[in-house]
């Protein structure tokens, strides 16, 4: 293979219960910044792949590279957030717009599975990123690229713009007067998946037809995939959501938080009536499963606000763990509200956390696979 100068090599690039990974034959460049086109990189990675990252060399890198906590070293050159989806990877630095850096793009081109990228539309011709381009370079390439807006191809997007065009932050927050966005760029999160099935199938497709694919995921869309049931409560039933915070618009008491005797925090999700009736026994509340108020789900709907308030001292009884205790016992949904750290600290948690050194420093993040593959 021939020696583009790599500047960095990942430590390691192993998938867990996989030594070697389904995807171990397959070379993927990324061009793609940011997080949505990256963590597909990650994943891909994770599976076996060889990912070589180009990062733009005028711009010192991935913009995300200075995207830091004001806790963090400025003088480091990696930053949480860049090393949350860059794990596993070759990093090359060229500037595309350059011959000598534009041939040695090209001669890795021609050996390459799968390409990530997310440019403008009006920067394809200028990076050499045009499609009919690539294709005359390799045609059995997958290219996986992400846009912004569906039909808007010049538009920027950006993770907080999207969830407030694609109803989101309209929905979020606890009340119409307190908006809020969702902590993690939710956006990205969705788009990378639908980008990494769309690779995975188009690399299927390939096997049979030995050709190869263009593969595009806009951001909105992505987004609209992600209001599923709220989506329908609107083009079904009318129902614009509003914000609810934690809460549910269609089961109660689910969503709804409770303070327990020692400032622990419990969350309830209860979706049947069943488990509504098994909640009350745990409390000793059976007084509340035969008020007529709250006998069915619909019926604690309309009086979801008197449910919490009549479960609220009963909870505030019972020291957090035990109480979730006896709930797992009794079949009810129910968990605790934990903060990052300890989230952190799970046993589960703990399990998918990567280490890795990336141009000197070592950084941590959480495997961006999930699933497990085993024989039958």
């Amino acid at each position: 293979m021939i020696d583009l100068m790599i500047l960095a090599r990942p430590t390691s690039a192993t998938f867990a219960h996989m030594p070697k990974g389904p995807l171990s034959d397959l070379l993927v460049i990324e061009t793609a910044a940011v997080l949505a086109g990256p963590a597909v990189g990650m994943c891909l990675a994770e599976l076996g792949a060889r990912v070589v990252k180009v990062e733009n060399k005028r711009a010192k890198g991935d913009v995300t590279r200075q995207w830091k906590l004001p806790v963090e070293d400025t003088s480091s050159p990696v930053s949480a957030y860049f090393s949350s989806v860059n794990h596993g990877k070759e990093h090359l630095f060229l500037d595309l717009k350059d011959e000598g850096d534009r041939e040695r793009f090209d001669a890795l081109l021609v050996q390459t599975d799968v390409l990530i990228t997310n440019h403008l539309a009006a920067d394809a011709e200028k990076l050499g990123l045009a499609r009919e381009r690539l294709r005359s370079l390799n045609p059995t390439l997958i290219h996986g690229h992400i846009t912004g807006f569906a039909g808007k191809p010049d538009r920027p997007a950006f993770d907080v713009v999207l969830q407030a065009e694609t109803g989101y932050i309209s929905m979020t927050g606890s009340d119409t007067d307190h908006p809020a966005k969702l902590p993690i760029a939710l956006v990205d999160v969705l788009a990378a998946h639908q980008l990494k099935e769309g690779i995975l199938l188009a690399l299927l497709q390939r096997e049979r037809s030995k050709r190869g694919a263009y593969v595009e995921v806009a951001l909105e869309e992505a987004a609209l995939t992600g209001l599923i049931n709220q989506a329908s409560n609107y083009l079904m039933a009318g129902h614009i959501a509003a914000p609810m915070g934690t809460l549910h618009p269609n089961i109660a008491p689910y969503g709804e938080t409770f303070v327990c005797s020692d400032g622990g925090r419990i969350i309830l999700a209860v979706g049947s009536d069943a488990q509504f009736s098994a909640l009350c026994a745990a409390l000793d509340q059976d007084g509340l499963a035969s008020d007529t108020r709250f006998l069915r789900n619909t019926d604690r709907v309309k009086h979801r606000a008197e449910l919490a308030a009549a479960l609220a001292p009963a909870i505030a009884t019972w020291p957090r763990e035990a109480l979730l205790k006896i709930l797992m016992e009794a079949g009810v949904p129910s968990g605790a509200v934990l903060r990052m750290d300890e989230v952190m600290a799970t046993p589960a948690a703990q399990a998918m956390v990567v280490e890795e050194v990336i141009d000197g420093v070592a950084t941590r993040r959480i495997r961006g696979n999930a699933f497990r593959v085993s024989p039958l």
